[in-house]
């Protein structure tokens, strides 16, 4: 069974605290869990305020569904972030299977 993995490095530029920091990621994991069937978690500890890398986890037993489903992901992320006044600095996906 196939598993994605996609891993997107933000900057929010406007961020001076880490209450800043929190609403954007907050915002952005929300979103996604409520518009697809992933995981998403904070990859990093937190201290850069600035800087976030999150990972986003989905699994289906179709690798095309989920091809597919990884690329409306991203398409996502980087349209929430620009939303939030964020940037996507790097995104990347990998693809495990059995």
């Amino acid at each position: 069974m196939p598993i994605a993995k996609l891993t997107v490095e933000l900057e929010i530029p406007h961020a001076q605290s880490l209450k800043d920091r929190r609403q954007v990621v907050r915002s952005i994991k929300d979103k996604l869990r409520n518009g697809f069937n992933l995981s998403i978690a904070e990859l990093d500890d937190g201290v850069i305020w600035n800087r976030v890398t999150l990972g986003i986890v989905s699994i289906s037993s179709s690798a095309g569904y989920l091809a597919g489903q990884v690329q409306q992901i991203d398409e996502a992320v980087h349209r929430l972030a620009a939303g939030l006044s964020a940037e996507v600095v790097d995104s990347y996906v990998e693809i495990l299977s059995e």
